[in-house]
């Protein structure tokens, strides 16, 4: 597989700026999408300008902490992850985080254990979830809730 397809595949960006190597890669749940630049550097992790250490749901703050507990410790203290995320709950906010997380540090290191070690553990983390709500139709409740009958 050539660099660009899979590039388009996990939806990262590779750069160099001044010498020093960043990951630009993107995550989607629902209609929560996250924004994740990572770049060498000391091990911070902050979603939104927040330390993830800080995030108020602790499982949420768990779902975001997946890829950096899969990665041993020298690695995980080798960058720095910015993420920004925005729209949907706080759940798909987590997973949206974790996807585009994953992504990045995929392609930063440029390791297929590390790809490989994802797949396994959990497929979503590098390809994402397709599944929305259904939208609800006219004249009713909810998206399949209907008037009840009691003609019996």
């Amino acid at each position: 597989m050539t660099q660009e397809a899979t590039l388009k595949v996990l939806g990262a960006y590779k750069q160099m700026v001044g010498g020093k190597k960043y990951v630009l890669s993107y995550g989607k749940r629902k209609t929560a999408i996250a924004r994740a630049i990572i770049v060498s550097g000391i091990g911070r992790y902050r979603v939104n300008g927040v330390p993830v250490e800080l995030w108020p749901i602790e499982i949420a703050r768990l779902k975001m902490m997946e890829p950096l507990f899969l990665l041993s410790e020298n690695l995980r203290n080798a960058i720095d992850i910015s993420v920004t995320v925005e729209g949907g709950g706080v759940m798909a906010q987590a997973y949206a985080v974790r996807t585009a997380v994953a992504r990045g540090i995929v392609m930063f290191f440029e390791n297929p254990i590390i790809r490989e070690l994802y797949m396994t553990y959990d497929r979503t983390m590098l390809v994402g979830d397709p599944r929305q709500t259904e939208p609800e139709k006219w004249m009713r409740y909810s998206a399949r809730r209907f008037r009840q009958k009691s003609y019996r």
